[in-house]
């Protein structure tokens, strides 16, 4: 399958107001994508739309809340009527929780999934009317507790699941029919994105998200990659992928590593948690970047080697072929018997009998 450069590409971004959303819209407006972009916050894609619009990009901003139908289909007929379609759709929009599940209100249970899941399987089903014809990118971002779930954030982490296994389900009956449609499920690792300042907390105290944490801008480069070159998953940040090799192959020490006090004061701040998440009010902060205080990652090798498989492979392999030689060098020198020291007066008879002989 062979998708469009990004600047051919009509793009539609929900949650483009905020972290790896925001930073996605202004890199495809910098490489030439037209944009549009949806968010709850009407205050903040009004700014992004002059922003990107005043810079000579091209974009549309529609205020839709997409746990509604009805909301996301105005998101695809805006594009219809604007741009006369679209080439990639990003379901992105996503809400964050902490706290035990038996303190937490059922409602906020069901609004969580309204936005993470079933605004994942509105987008994708409204994207895929149109890509069938067109073909072209749906990437949906799931998270690397898609696939181990992150202890007090047990709801958080179930969205997740459901958006891995609605993702895997949809591809497979794309790609029996023979659409022209390439479903990427985009896992990030822990962001230093406003993630943690939106979600909802029971827990009353604040918290964050547990090192390794990256800069959001890498999820960003790797939808911008997926979107140009098929892709069936990706996981951003060595750090989840690590996360998801534990849950294979030891899950219950896994578990238990999670519950332990230490793994907690990773992730807890010794004040009181804000309550001013984003659950049923949009945020108007138009920003990339969260509030985490410890150490955040600005590249990952592991991302950029599953970005460019043929190249680290390449590159891998000349290495390795040089530890080869120099081993094999080294072993040789080792198994050479050094050449024993022969008397001065038999060298000075060996160079006389050399001399007559020539």
């Amino acid at each position: 399958m062979t998708l469009k450069k990004i600047s051919d590409q009509v793009v539609v971004i929900t949650g483009a107001s905020s972290g790896i959303g925001l930073i996605t819209a202004r890199k495809m407006a910098k490489a030439g994508a037209k944009l549009v972009l949806a968010a709850r916050s009407a205050g903040a894609l009004a700014q992004l739309e002059q922003e990107i619009n005043a810079s000579g990009g091209e974009a549309l901003t529609v205020v839709a809340d997409v746990g509604r139908l009805e909301d996301v289909q105005r998101i695809a007929q805006a594009a219809k009527d604007r741009f006369g379609g679209f080439d990639t759709w990003i379901n992105n929009a996503g809400l964050g929780m902490f706290g035990k599940m038996e303190e937490t209100p059922i409602e906020d249970f069901r609004r969580l999934f309204e936005t993470n899941f079933w605004g994942v399987v509105y987008g994708s089903l409204e994207a895929v009317k149109e890509l069938r014809q067109r073909g072209g990118a749906l990437i949906n971002l799931g998270s690397v507790v898609s696939e181990r779930v992150a202890f007090l954030q047990g709801m958080y982490s179930a969205t997740k699941f459901a958006v891995k296994g609605f993702t895997d389900g949809l591809r497979m009956e794309l790609e029996h029919d023979g659409a022209p449609v390439s479903v990427t499920l985009v896992q990030p690792s822990a962001m230093d994105s406003p993630f943690a300042m939106n979600a909802r907390n029971t827990t009353g105290k604040e918290y964050r998200l547990p090192p390794p944490v990256y800069l959001p801008d890498l999820a960003a480069d790797a939808i911008l990659h997926v979107a140009q070159h098929p892709r069936r998953d990706l996981v951003v940040g060595g750090g989840g992928k690590a996360l998801s090799q534990s849950e294979q192959w030891m899950p219950r020490l896994t578990d238990k590593m999670m519950e332990t006090e230490t793994f907690e004061n990773l992730q807890k701040k010794d004040r009181p948690a804000s309550h001013d998440d984003a659950l049923y009010t949009a945020s108007e902060r138009l920003a990339e970047r969260g509030n985490y205080d410890g150490y955040v990652f600005r590249r990952s090798f592991y991302t950029r080697a599953a970005l460019h498989p043929v190249v680290s492979s390449l590159a891998f392999f000349t290495l390795g072929v040089g530890l080869v030689a120099l081993w094999k060098a080294r072993t040789a020198s080792r198994l050479v018997p050094p050449q024993r020291r022969l008397p001065a007066s038999s060298l000075e008879g060996r160079s006389s009998l050399s001399s007559v002989s020539l």
